[in-house]
Formats: C-alpha cells, structure tokens, sequence
C-alpha cells in the first residue's frame, strides 16, 4: 500500500486547481484580445466622428473654401474619379462651401474615368453656379489629369508646374522574334476575327492595327473636343497644343491652358475669398479597398489586352 492513502485525493485536487488556473487565463486572455479589438473599433468610430466634426465645425464661423486631392495615377486600382466625385457631391452638400479647389496632381490615367470625372463637374456646376471650381496644379496635371481639369472654371499652376499632354497611347510588347529563336509555337484559336487583336505573342495584323488606331484617334478627339468645350476662346491658336506635348507652367499660362499662378491657400484666400479651407478628400476605408482589389485584379486581363492610357 501507498505511504500516503490520500495520494488520489491530492492528485485530483492538483488537477483540479490546475484546470482552474488554465481557465482564469484562457477567460483573461480573451478578455484582452475583447479589449484590444474594442479599443480599434472605438479608435476608428471616434476618428470618424472627429472627422465630420470638423467639417461641421469649419463651417460654423462662415464660408470655407472646400478642398479635393487628385492624387495619383487616375485608375480602378486608386478609384481616383469616384473618390473626387463623392469629394464633390460632400462639398457641394455643406451649405458654407463658398469655392471648391481640387488640388491636382496626377500624371493621367485611364481615359473613361477622365471622362466621367469631367462630365461630372460639368454636370455639377450647372446644378450649383454659385459655387466656383478651380483647379490648382502643384507638380504636374497631364494627359487624363487635365482632361479632368479643363472641366474646371479655372486652373492655376506654378510657373514650374508640368501640365498639358493632350494626347491617347496604347502601349504593348511582341515576343514573336524570341519565340522563333526559343523554338516556341503559338496555337491560338479565337472565335471572333478581331478577338485575339492587340495579342503580344502573335505578328502584326495589318487590320487589327488599323482598328487599335482608330480607336486611339477616337479617344483623342473626345479628348480635344473637352478641352475645348472647358477652355473655350482661353485657348490658342498652336498646332502643338493638342500633340500630346507638355508645357510647364509658365508657357501654358500663354497658350491658354491654365490662368495663372496660384496655390490652394492663395486661391482660396485672393480668388475665392474664404480663406478657411476644409479637406473633403475622400479616404478608403478597409473593406472598399478589398472588394475594388477584386474588381481590378477580374478586370485586369481583359484591359491588359488594349491598355490605353491618357499618359
């Protein structure tokens, strides 16, 4: 027999007060992780508040001037048109917006969004003439950037400021050469004689290179015939100007592509006359950029087949 007759007792009581200690920490730990989520969850909705806050509080001592970043390439992947629309539609919404600046800077992009974008302020300037919209261009505003931009009342740039590039590519790569020394056949089949049409592992076709041509030609004049309707009799007389070449700031201002120097505080203060200026900028938040990455990443094959840019 044991020394110790209890020894089952004791070892059961061990066991016992063991289990009771793995559970106080099991329950102390989820308690924690609780918190912690709670904390970021409190973090996100207090900044949230904290922002609209502020734009109702600018607004309080009188008129603001409301301000939009154009940032970036103009794509699906940075939803740059929708964010400056929505951007848009917030500003033209508080009744202390007196001027609305869209602070630009964006080498171009995709030239549907362009599109879309311009129509837009178009659009909403007509349902609210009251309030201005003037661009202001920090480093550069090109190609689909300035389409956006010839939509506005006026643009201002600084003297070194890259603008212009009124102008549509379609850029691509052919590795038929490479194939032929690597031995590699290509067995395409395609139903549809124009399907396979900009295909980078198959030669030339005359008539699918005519096809993508004409369809560059037709952007391009969507391109000129809005900055023409933007800018109006401001425009000049060069046959450079819809070229697709650049100008900087100062030798744009002459040629009628934008209106003089500026920068957002001093628009806002000597033009607009509300020196108050309230950042309507819209941010993404985590799960809009999940659901947009799996839009661009579907759409992303069947764009990289005739990839055309206002860059």
């Amino acid at each position: 027999m044991s020394e110790h007759p209890n020894w089952e007792r004791e070892l059961l009581q061990k066991l016992a007060s063991a289990s009771l200690v793995e559970q106080r920490r099991s329950r102390q730990w989820k308690i924690f992780f609780r918190l912690i989520w709670l904390a970021i969850f409190g973090f996100i909705v207090v900044n949230l508040f904290m922002r609209g806050g502020e734009k109702a509080a600018s607004g309080l001592g009188g008129g603001h001037t409301a301000v939009i970043a154009l940032d970036g390439a103009i794509s699906s992947d940075n939803d740059s048109a929708n964010k400056l629309i929505a951007g848009l539609n917030d500003a033209y919404g508080d009744g202390n917006t007196r001027g609305i600046i869209i602070a630009a800077n964006s080498p171009g992009g995709s030239p549907a969004l362009s599109g879309m974008a311009y129509d837009e302020i178009r659009r909403l300037k007509k349902l609210h003439p009251a309030i201005p919209v003037y661009v202001v261009v920090s480093e550069v505003c090109a190609s689909g950037c300035y389409y956006i931009a010839s939509a506005a009342d006026k643009i201002y740039v600084d003297k070194a400021s890259v603008i212009g590039s009124i102008g549509v590519l379609s850029d691509g790569f052919g590795f038929t050469g490479a194939m032929e020394k690597l031995g590699v056949e290509r067995r395409l089949k395609t139903a549809g004689e124009n399907k396979a049409m900009g295909d980078p592992f198959s030669p030339l076709n005359p008539k699918h290179e005519a096809i993508r041509q004409q369809l560059l030609d037709d952007i391009h004049q969507q391109f000129i015939q809005a900055v023409k309707a933007g800018r109006g009799a401001r425009l000049k007389d060069n046959p450079q100007l819809f070229s697709g070449m650049v100008w900087l700031g100062e030798k744009g201002i002459p040629l009628g592509l934008a209106d003089g120097y500026g920068t957002v505080q001093s628009v806002a203060r000597d033009i607009v006359k509300a020196e108050k200026t309230v950042d309507y900028t819209q941010q993404d938040d985590i799960s809009s950029r999940v659901a947009r990455r799996f839009g661009v990443e579907f759409a992303g094959g069947v764009k990289s087949l005739f990839n055309t840019q206002l860059f």
